[in-house]
């Protein structure tokens, strides 16, 4: 039996690296990166602004022609955060960078798969566990993970008479490069105290969560948010 072919959105470093790594072994993967590729990974990647819609379709383009025909699931990552801050002092600059990326580029990558992706089919997409356990300063960032949320519960009732399962997945603090830059040892503490385990996660535990909901596994899950959270929500 071929493999499912899957498209990650992101998929250069941090958990997009992760769930390259851990869908590899199954399925036939492509991914998209913004500036450089993973230069240890085997895998094919195609650069792509996911600001950009053309250039999020040409990147579908591309990997349906590797794939010699549609994909089977699409995974969207990619995404931005800045420094946080009060909404009152939020410079506005950076929350239209972050509405850029995190809503209108998730948007461009949804709506292309929404079209794309082959009857039977997944699409999914991560978010945060913000938008459940709100975080001073975070509230600009959570805002457009919160909107992708909405996006993609839509999404489900849209595509399900085409059998395609919609869903998300809302990790707490993971321990990423991204995560790591700005904080110093105390806020990496505090952020590990939100979970009773009193740890962050790994981008492999997300990958990992990923990776079940998109397989045959959780055909009966779907316009869901999964939290792999360790317990913060």
């Amino acid at each position: 039996m071929s493999k499912k072919k899957a498209l990650i959105i992101g998929g250069s470093r941090g958990i997009g690296q992760a769930i390259v790594t851990a869908m590899a072994q199954d399925w036939q993967i492509a991914y998209t990166y913004a500036n450089a590729p993973d230069a240890a990974s085997s895998v094919p990647g195609f650069q792509a602004d996911i600001r950009d819609a053309t250039s999020i379709t040409s990147a579908f383009d591309a990997a349906e022609a590797l794939f010699g025909g549609p994909m089977n699931c699409v995974i969207v990552n990619a995404g931005i955060n800045v420094p946080a801050a009060p909404v009152a002092d939020f410079p506005v600059e950076n929350f239209r960078m972050l509405v850029e990326v995190n809503l209108i580029g998730a948007f461009n990558a949804l709506s292309e798969a929404a079209r794309r992706v082959s009857n039977g089919g997944t699409i999914t997409a991560l978010t945060t566990a913000l938008v459940r356990q709100p975080v001073a300063g975070t509230g600009p960032y959570t805002a457009t993970k919160a909107a992708v949320e909405a996006l993609l519960r839509s999404m489900q009732k849209e595509l399900a008479p085409r059998n395609i399962r919609v869903n998300g997945v809302a990790p707490g603090p993971v321990d990423t490069e991204l995560f790591r830059s700005g904080k110093d040892k105390a806020a990496i503490a505090r952020a590990g105290n939100m979970s009773p385990f009193e740890r962050v996660g790994t981008a492999d535990e997300v990958a990992e969560t990923v990776r079940f909901i998109v397989s045959d596994e959780a055909s009966w899950i779907a316009g869901q948010i999964l939290q792999p959270n360790g317990g913060m929500v």
